[in-house]
């Protein structure tokens, strides 16, 4: 198919296909690992029964963006997703909710595929070299693209020829297929590989992030693993299917593996050439808006309109010199303005001046468990009013082991039309203390919004022993039962509790006794205060045996525990009562 490609673009575009073998063979020189024994042997990848059933790859072999990334490293160390926004050059930027699909992506394929290895940092190559990272984050606050982003139909006219499977519902096309999307799907891929990344109901190709989820699973499939380098050559040719693709997409990836940073949407780098020659901008239809699904058509649009032909120039008015030929037009007839810079429609993140608190609550929660109350934060404009449909997002920052539902230390919002988004529940982990989380607009550079929330120690409030037993012991010997208590906090088990018993002098005196009741210390001493002891799961505590030293008479064990509770539980050490023989009974007469 590859070989097939370049016969029909040299046939069809000679001079085209010269400027692009040229950077091609640039790409070539520079891809990493190129030898005898590395590279040069995975080109002859098995594609798989869907892939071929595809046009023998994912995007139908379309033509895809071949600028390389700078020789130089990128500055900024690997982003994480958390703190805040490393630094560094143009190329290394990735828009923000762009880099977050991918994030999103590796998380899920982590746990539905985890011997796949899938690195998000590859998924941000082949959507770098596909689309320009979504020409460069035009995505709206769910991820979807301010217009299609289209390759050109597959007709067999210099690419591959693959007849209309969708009956235009994706790429508005009812003849052909075309590439669609920042991930480039053809329909007849995306009819199978198609998943729902951002949990709407619904596989759109043109969604940043259903599309890098898709391109995940397409990647991880036939059980490859991504960390084995002969397993991923294979899985970026199913992509597409192209020797020079490969080397350009493992450029990417090892680029963005030594560091890669976020930037606002809209504003990342978009490439300007491409494997057929064509112009950067060519690949994309930003003036084509996505029309809404309709019923049994997911994801469908309406095709582009064609220009009507515009007339030509005027003749010169009666009388004007006819040897004067008519001035042509200043640009051609059914293009801009060249010097006018397009318009844009600003989104609502555009609109975004500041962040502004809604009514959180105070923030605390005892060590391992919920927050009762939740952190909620208002997207406004300059002047105050409400901006909804914006991405907010929250992140714990710090060392803390406090997180999110499901462990998370980051978590995305969509403010709703009242502009307020609403973080997911806050889970207090052992760590006590302060933590701070910051809300950050997704996409826009503007002041983020701290919260302070306060964890505190693991504590009870009531102590109760779980016997009833009297505890006796006879001087020098051992109690026959140990001290089990039970705690609780507003009536519910209160576990992980740290607690301390002490045989005290007193009611009154709570300092530890030196006579009486002990337990054993590990060198077999006497030991009359335990301290660092922990209810269980349950709120149960159970103390060791306790032993008594020679001194009769009534003792008391308090226990105590973070929180206040208090319990006192009274010993006895006294000598066992002997019982008198009965008097024998008289012989009868």
């Amino acid at each position: 198919m590859a070989a097939q490609f370049g016969r029909r673009l040299r046939k069809g575009a000679a001079s085209t296909a010269v400027a692009a073998a040229a950077v091609a063979a640039l790409s070539a020189s520079q891809a990493p690992g190129v030898n005898d024994h590395g590279r040069q042997t995975a080109a002859d990848a098995i594609p798989s029964p869907e892939a071929t059933a595809s046009g023998d790859s994912a995007t139908g072999n379309s033509p895809y963006y071949t600028d390389l990334p700078p020789l130089k490293s990128p500055n900024p160390s690997p982003s994480t997703g958390t703190g805040p926004i490393a630094q560094g050059g143009t190329e290394s930027g990735i828009p923000a909710t762009v880099l977050d699909a991918y994030k999103k992506a590796e998380a899920a394929l982590r746990e539905a595929k985890p011997g796949c290895n899938l690195p998000w940092q590859l998924l941000a190559a082949i959507g770098r070299v596909e689309s320009g990272q979504a020409r460069g984050g035009r995505v709206d606050a769910e991820g979807t693209t301010l217009g299609r982003i289209l390759g050109p139909q597959l007709d067999g006219n210099g690419f591959a020829l693959i007849k209309d499977t969708d009956k235009g519902a994706y790429d508005g096309n009812s003849s052909y297929d075309q590439a669609v999307g920042p991930m480039q799907f053809i329909p007849s891929t995306w009819a199978w590989a198609g998943r729902d990344g951002n949990g709407d109901g619904t596989k759109d190709p043109n969604n940043v992030y259903d599309a890098a989820l898709a391109a995940g699973h397409y990647l991880c499939r036939n059980n490859w693993d991504l960390s084995d380098q002969n397993d991923l050559d294979r899985a970026i040719l199913s992509y597409n299917n192209s020797r020079e693709y490969l080397n350009l997409v493992m450029r990417w990836l090892d680029y963005y593996r030594k560091g890669a940073h976020e930037v606002p949407d809209g504003t990342g780098t978009l490439p300007g050439n491409r494997s057929d020659g064509g112009a950067g901008t060519g690949r994309t239809s930003p003036s084509t808006p996505i029309a809404p699904s309709t019923p049994g058509t997911p994801g469908a649009t309406k095709p582009p309109a064609t220009s009507k032909p515009q007339p030509g120039p005027k003749p010169d008015k009666p009388g004007g010199d006819p040897s004067t030929p008519p001035k042509p037009p200043t640009t051609p007839p059914g293009t801009d303005n060249p010097s006018t810079p397009p318009t844009t429609t600003p989104t609502p993140t555009d609109t975004v001046h500041h962040l502004e608190d809604a009514g959180t609550a105070k923030l605390t929660a005892m060590a391992g468990d919920a927050f009762a109350q939740r952190i909620s934060t208002r997207a406004e404009t300059e002047a105050g009013k409400a901006v909804g449909k914006v991405r907010v997002r929250f992140t714990i920052l710090g060392e803390t082991d406090t997180a999110f539902a499901g462990g998370e230390s980051v978590a995305t919002v969509a403010t709703n039309s009242a502009g307020v988004a609403v973080a997911p529940a806050l889970k207090a982990g052992e760590k006590t203390g302060t933590v701070t989380v910051r809300a950050t607009v997704v996409g826009r550079t503007v002041p983020g919004l701290d919260y302070k929330a306060t964890v505190t120690e693991r504590a009870a409030d009531k102590l109760t022993r779980t016997g009833d037993a009297a505890l006796t012991c006879a001087p020098g010997g051992e109690f026959a039962d140990q001290v089990q208590v039970k705690a609780t906090y507003g009536g519910a088990v209160a576990d992980g509790v740290a607690a301390t018993a002490t045989l005290v002098r007193s009611a009154d005196d709570a300092t530890a006794n030196d006579k009486g009741p002990y337990f054993k210390g590990a060198d077999g001493k006497p030991v009359r205060t335990l301290a660092g002891l922990r209810t269980d799961a349950k709120g149960l505590l159970t103390l060791p045996e306790l032993y008594a030293d020679d001194t009769s008479g009534t003792f008391l064990l308090r226990v105590t525990t973070a929180g206040g509770a208090t319990l006192t539980v009274e010993l006895t050490v006294a000598v066992a009562e002997s019982s008198s023989p009965s008097p024998s009974a008289e012989p009868t007469a």
